[in-house]
C-alpha cells in the first residue's frame, strides 16, 4: 500500500488499487511468460501505480523500450505493446512484429492502448498487414493517476495545446471519463461548478455519460461535496509568473516529471578525506518527491525564503537525537536507541538531500538576473508600466537570453494589460524574430491564437478591475508565517485559487462582474443523489471540494490550495 495516498480526506489508495486490479486482469489473460514493450512516455505514469514487482508476479520477464527495427531477443511466449494511440507508433510496432515473424518460433502478440483504443491506429496496423497478429487488442483507461494524498494528475502534457490551439477535445473526454471513474469509486458529486468553455464541455459530457448509465446508480455515500472545473485560459497569468515555493522552484529550475526530479550529481557526492574530488559521479541524481518523505511534506509548499530556518531547526533536532546515544547506559536504553536508528538515519539522509537542493536553488535565486526578472514580473502584476516597451525585456532580447524566458515575460505583460498596444506588440515581435530567427513567426502566431500574446482590443484594460476585486496583489506578505495565499508568489495571489476560495465563501454571486470579464461561461449543475445518500452535515465538519484544472496547474497553485485547506474554515 502507498501510505502517502491515504492520509488525506479522501483515500486515494482506493483509486490506485482499482487501476492495478485492471492491469493484473489484463496480464493474466496473456498466459505464460511475457515481455512488455513500452512507449517510453508511459513508463513514468505507470511507475506511480505498478512497481516492477507487481509485473514480475504476473510473469513479466523482460521489458524493452519501443524502438524501430528488431526487438531484442527474449525467450518469452507473449509480447505485449503498451502504447498511446499515436499513428507514428503503429509504424514502429508493425516493423517490430514483421521482423519477429521471420525469426523463428511463433510468439503471441498483444497490444494495450492507453488510455483509449483508436480505430485510426487499428486501421493503420491493418494497412501495414499486422493487425491479425494481435490476439488481444484492448484499452487501459489510465485517466487519473494518484500522485499524493490530495493530488491526481492525467499526465496529459499536450492538453493545453490540444484544447486551445488544435481545437482537439480528446483530453476533455478523458477528463470526463476520469471524473466518472472517481464518482463510481467515491460516490456522485452533488454539485458541479465551472468557469470556462472547456469546463462547460466536460460538465456536459459528464451529464451525458451519467444519463447513459442511469441503470447502474451507485449507492456509495458521496465523499466529495463539490467539483470545481476551471479552464486554464481563465487564468493565464499564474503559470507565466515565476513560482516561489520550494517545490515550485525545483520545478522551474530542474523540472519535476511524474513526481521525480533529476539533479546535478556533484552536490550529492559523498565527500571523502584527501580524495580531492577526483571521482565525481556523472549520473544525474534522481529523487522522488512526495509527502511520503516527512521533511519534504513540511517544506514543499513553503515560500523558499522560509525553508532555510526549517532546515536548520531540523538539523539541530537530528544531531541532538544522535547525541542521545552517549546517555544510553542500560541494555534497555541501548536497545531503544538502536531501534530508532533506521528512522534517524533516513531523516539525516533526507536533510542532507534537501540542504543540497536548497543550496542549488539559492545559487539561482540570489543571482542579480533572477532579482531583476522578479522585479519586472511583480511590477506587471501590481499594474506598474504595463503599457509600454519594458527595458529589461529589451536587454534580455539583445543579450539573447533563453527565448522561453523572454516569451514568458512578454506574455505576462500582455495578460496584465489585457493585450498590448499594437505599436508595442509589433516592436517586440520584430525584435524577437530578428534575434531568435524567423521560424518563430509560428511560435508568435500560436501564442496569439492561445490568447497569451495579443493586441489590445477596444483600448480597454480590464486587469486593474480584476486585480482589485479579487485582491490579486497584496503589498504586505508574510513569507515566514503566511496569512494569505499570495505568499506563494511573494505578493501575487493566483487568480485560479482566489476563484476557488471565493466559491467556498461567500460564493460567486459576490463577484459576478469579474466573472463576466473573464473568458468563458460560468455555471452550476446539481446532480441528484439516490434517496438515503443525502449528506447531513455535522457542525464543524468540513466540506470536500475537488478542483480540476483543464490544461495544467502549477505547483505554486497546489501549494496555495493546500494552504486554504488547512485554514480553520478552509473547506
Amino acid at each position: 500500500m502507498a501510505a502517502h495516498l491515504s492520509y488525506g480526506r479522501v483515500n486515494l489508495n482506493v483509486l490506485r488499487e482499482a487501476v492495478r486490479r485492471e492491469l493484473r486482469e489484463f496480464l493474466d489473460k496473456c498466459a505464460g511468460s511475457k515481455a512488455i514493450v513500452w512507449d517510453e512516455y508511459l513508463t513514468g505514469p505507470f511507475g506511480l501505480i505498478a512497481q516492477y514487482s507487481l509485473l514480475k508476479e504476473h510473469e513479466v520477464e523482460k521489458m524493452f523500450t519501443l524502438k524501430g527495427s528488431r526487438l531484442p531477443a527474449a525467450d518469452v511466449k507473449n509480447i505485449i505493446f503498451f502504447v498511446r494511440p499515436r499513428l507514428e507508433l503503429m509504424d514502429i510496432i508493425a516493423e517490430n512484429v514483421l521482423s519477429e515473424d521471420r525469426r523463428g518460433p511463433t510468439r503471441d502478440f498483444h497490444i494495450l492502448f492507453v488510455p483509449r483504443r483508436s480505430l485510426l491506429c487499428e486501421q493503420r496496423l491493418k494497412d501495414l498487414g499486422v493487425l491479425g497478429s494481435f490476439i488481444h487488442r484492448e484499452e487501459y483507461s489510465l485517466d487519473l493517476i494518484p500522485f499524493d494524498g490530495d493530488l491526481l494528475s492525467m499526465e496529459s502534457e499536450g492538453a493545453f495545446k490540444e484544447c486551445y490551439l488544435e481545437s482537439d477535445q480528446t483530453s476533455l473526454y478523458h477528463a470526463a471519463k476520469g471524473l466518472m471513474t472517481l464518482q463510481a469509486l467515491y460516490g456522485t458529486i452533488p454539485q458541479i461548478f465551472g468557469k470556462g468553455e472547456c469546463a462547460r464541455q466536460v460538465a456536459n459530457m459528464m451529464i451525458r455519460m451519467k444519463r447513459e448509465f442511469t441503470g447502474s446508480q451507485n449507492s456509495i455515500f458521496p465523499v466529495f461535496d463539490n467539483l470545481l472545473l476551471l479552464d486554464r485560459n481563465v487564468d493565464l497569468l499564474t503559470p507565466l509568473a515565476t513560482q516561489l515555493t520550494y517545490e515550485g522552484l525545483i520545478d522551474e529550475i530542474y523540472g519535476i516529471q511524474n513526481s521525480y526530479v533529476k539533479l546535478p550529481p556533484e552536490k550529492f557526492a559523498p565527500k571523502k578525506q584527501g580524495d580531492g574530488g577526483k571521482d565525481l559521479p556523472t549520473e544525474a541524481k534522481k529523487l522522488q518527491l512526495n509527502s511520503a518523505e516527512e521533511l519534504y511534506a513540511e517544506i514543499r509548499d513553503k515560500n523558499f525564503n522560509a525553508v532555510g530556518s526549517v532546515l536548520s531547526k531540523r538539523a539541530k533536532v537530528i544531531s541532538a537525537a544522535f547525541e542521545e546515544r552517549h546517555n544510553a547506559k542500560t541494555v534497555g536504553e541501548i536497545k531503544q536507541f538502536v531501534s530508532q536508528l533506521p528512522h534517524m538515519q533516513a531523516a539525516r539522509g533526507s536533510l542532507a538531500n534537501h540542504t543540497s537542493i536548497a543550496e542549488l536553488i539559492k545559487d539561482v535565486t540570489t543571482s542579480e538576473d533572477f532579482f531583476d526578472k522578479l522585479t519586472v514580473e511583480q511590477e506587471f502584476m501590481s499594474g506598474v508600466d504595463t503599457d509600454k516597451v519594458n527595458s529589461y525585456i529589451e536587454d534580455c532580447i539583445a543579450q539573447k537570453h533563453p527565448l522561453i524566458k523572454v516569451l514568458r515575460l512578454v506574455c505576462l505583460q500582455s495578460v496584465c494589460n489585457s493585450g498590448l498596444k499594437q505599436k508595442v506588440l509589433d516592436y517586440y515581435k520584430r525584435e524577437i524574430l530578428q534575434t531568435y530567427g524567423y521560424e518563430h513567426i509560428l511560435t508568435l502566431y500560436n501564442l496569439e491564437k492561445a490568447g497569451l500574446l495579443k493586441p489590445q482590443t477596444g483600448g480597454r484594460n480590464n486587469y486593474p478591475t480584476i486585480r482589485k476585486t479579487l485582491r490579486l496583489w497584496m503589498d504586505d506578505v508574510n513569507e515566514q508565517n503566511p496569512t494569505d495565499i499570495s505568499y506563494v508568489y511573494s505578493g501575487y495571489a493566483p487568480l485560479s485559487v482566489r476563484l476557488a476560495q471565493l466559491l467556498s465563501r461567500p460564493g460567486w454571486r459576490s463577484i459576478e462582474e469579474v466573472l463576466r470579464i473573464l473568458p468563458g461561461p460560468h455555471f452550476e449543475e446539481r446532480q441528484p443523489l439516490p434517496t438515503g445518500l443525502q449528506k447531513k452535515r455535522q457542525p464543524g465538519e468540513n466540506r470536500v471540494t475537488l478542483i480540476f484544472f483543464l490544461g495544467g496547474v502549477t505547483f505554486a497553485e497546489i501549494a496555495a490550495l493546500r494552504f486554504l485547506s488547512q485554514l480553520e474554515d478552509g473547506g
